[in-house]
């Protein structure tokens, strides 16, 4: 059976292409949660969601 680091080699290669796209962040915090968003570990709040709860 053979073995591929495909996957990981794909998500560092998402991280250095949201690194070269976040220049200018203000700090490293502001990085990692850009990269949990794009990995959707982290969902977005929607700002609609209490619009439409009224």
């Amino acid at each position: 059976m053979t073995y591929s680091n495909g996957c990981l080699e794909g998500f560092n290669r998402k991280i250095k292409q949201i690194e070269r796209t976040a220049f200018g962040y203000s700090n490293f915090i502001n990085l990692l949660t850009r990269i949990r968003l794009e990995e959707n570990l982290f969902k977005e709040k929607e700002p609609n969601s209490l619009l439409m709860a009224a």
